[in-house]
C-alpha cells in the first residue's frame, strides 16, 4: 500500500480535483505552513491559489458558477488541505456552510445574489451561532432581532467567529420572539440573519463591530474574532429563507456538513503525523539502528495507520451519507468525535516518536500537536456528539416492550 486513506469508487473528475489540491498542498502550503502560523499570518497567496482553483465554488451548483461538486469531493479535498495546514480548512469551511445553507434554505433572490459570488471567491463566509456566555447550548442564545418596519435591528454579541475580520458575509443566529406564541421553545424562535459587512476589524458597518482577532494557542492564521451588534440594521430580505424561526434547523444543517469538515480536518492533521512519524523513525538512530527498527516504535506505527484509516472510512460514510439526501446526523457526529480524537492521538504518538525534537518550534510536529485540541472542541465537543450519537441509537434501537 503507497499511502493510507485512499477512497474506492471515485470518479476520473473527482481523482483529477484531488491530484490537483495534493499537488497544491505539497508546493504551495507544507513549504511554508510552519513560517506563516509562527508569525499568525493570514495566507493570503495561499487562499488566491485557492481561488484560482476554483475551490470556493466547489460544492455550489454549476447554474450559479460553481464545480457543483458533492460533499464527499469537498470532504477529501479538505482533508488533503488540513495535510498541508489545518488553519487553510478553517477558512473554507464557514464559506462553504455559509454557501450551503443558502444553496438549501435561501430564497431565490438570495441564491441568485450571493452563490454565483461566492462560487468566484468575490464574497467570503462566516458564520455565527456561539456567544460568550454558551457554547454547545445553542437554545440559550440572547442575541436579539426586533422588527422595525421593513427591517430588523439586531443587538448582541457572538463570539468565536471563524473569518470574522475577513468574512464580507456572515450567518448570524439571533432570537425573534415576534410572531411566535408566548412559550415557544426557543429553538422555534430563532432567525438566520445575512449579514453583508466589510472585510476588516472595528466598525465594519453601522452598528456592527468586528475588535479584533483572538489570541490562540493554535489554528494561527486564519483569524477568530468576536462579533458585537449594536442596533444593526438588516432590511427583512436578509432572513435566510424569508421567514422567521426557522434559524435553528437551518444551522444544525449546515453544522451537519461542518461536522464531516472537522472530521476530514481530524483525518488530514492525523495523516501529515502520520507521514512526519514514520519518516523521522526511519531517519533517528538508537542504540545501532533506526528507531523504526525497534519494535516498540512499530507497534506505534501501527496504531497510528489503524487510527488514520479508521477515521478516514468513517469520514467518508458520513460524507456519502449525505450525499445521498439521508439524515446523517448519526454518522456526522460519530465521524467527528473518532477522527478527533483518533487526531490528538496520532498526533501525540508522532510527537513522542520525535523525542525532545519534538518540542523544538524548528520540527513540524510542534505545530500539529498545538494545531489537534481545536478538533477536539469544534463544531460541538466530544460529550454533545456522544449525546447526539446516544439518542439516534436509541430512536434506531427503540426498545418494543
Amino acid at each position: 500500500m503507497a499511502r493510507l486513506a485512499q477512497t474506492a469508487g471515485l470518479t476520473d473528475i473527482q481523482r483529477e480535483i484531488l491530484s490537483t489540491v495534493r499537488d497544491f498542498v505539497d508546493k504551495e502550503i507544507i513549504p511554508v505552513a510552519t513560517e506563516l502560523e509562527h508569525r499568525d499570518e493570514y495566507p493570503q497567496q495561499i487562499v488566491d491559489g485557492l481561488k484560482e482553483l476554483g475551490l470556493f465554488g466547489l460544492m455550489i451548483p454549476e447554474e450559479y458558477g460553481g464545480l457543483g461538486e458533492s460533499l464527499l469531493t469537498y470532504a477529501l479535498c479538505v482533508e488533503e488541505i488540513a495535510r498541508g495546514w489545518m488553519s487553510v480548512s478553517g477558512i473554507i469551511n464557514t464559506h462553504f456552510i455559509v454557501a450551503y445553507m443558502i444553496k438549501q434554505h435561501g430564497t431565490q433572490e438570495q441564491k441568485d445574489h450571493f452563490l454565483p459570488r461566492m462560487a468566484a471567491g468575490d464574497v467570503r463566509g462566516a458564520f455565527s451561532m456561539s456567544e460568550p456566555a454558551l457554547g454547545s447550548d445553542v437554545s440559550a442564545i440572547t442575541s436579539k432581532a426586533v422588527q422595525d418596519g421593513d427591517e430588523y435591528v439586531l443587538n448582541g454579541q457572538k463570539m468565536w467567529l471563524t473569518n470574522g475580520g475577513t468574512s464580507t458575509l456572515v450567518a448570524v443566529l439571533v432570537r425573534s420572539d415576534e410572531g411566535h406564541p408566548e412559550g415557544t421553545a426557543p429553538h422555534k424562535s430563532m432567525t438566520t440573519f445575512l449579514v453583508e459587512k466589510e472585510a476588516g476589524f472595528g466598525e465594519v458597518r453601522p452598528g456592527l463591530t468586528i475588535p479584533g482577532k483572538i489570541d490562540k494557542m493554535g489554528y494561527k492564521g486564519v483569524d477568530t474574532t468576536e462579533l458585537i451588534m449594536d442596533g444593526l440594521r438588516i432590511p427583512a430580505n436578509r432572513v435566510l429563507g424569508g421567514a422567521t424561526g426557522r434559524g435553528f434547523y437551518q444551522m444544525m444543517d449546515g453544522v451537519e456538513v461542518g461536522r464531516v469538515n472537522v472530521a476530514a480536518r481530524g483525518c488530514g492533521v492525523a495523516q501529515r503525523a502520520f507521514e512526519l512519524g514514520v519518516s523521522y523513525a526511519q531517519q533517528r538512530h538508537t542504540f545501532g539502528k533506526p528507531i523504526a527498527q525497534h519494535q516498540a516504535i512499530q507497534f506505534k506505527l501501527a496504531e497510528m495507520a489503524t487510527k488514520v484509516e479508521a477515521a478516514h472510512a468513517m469520514m467518508v460514510n458520513a460524507a456519502r451519507k449525505k450525499d445521498s439526501g439521508e439524515r446523517n446526523d448519526l454518522e456526522a457526529g460519530m465521524a467527528k468525535y473518532l477522527a478527533s480524537e483518533y487526531c490528538k492521538e496520532v498526533v501525540e504518538d508522532a510527537f513522542r516518536i520525535h523525542g525532545g525534537y519534538g518540542f523544538s518550534k524548528e520540527y513540524e510536529i510542534e505545530r500539529l500537536y498545538r494545531e489537534a485540541p481545536m478538533l477536539l472542541i469544534g463544531e460541538g465537543t466530544a460529550e454533545i456528539q456522544k449525546m447526539i450519537i446516544g439518542r439516534r441509537l436509541l430512536e434506531e434501537y427503540k426498545f418494543q416492550g
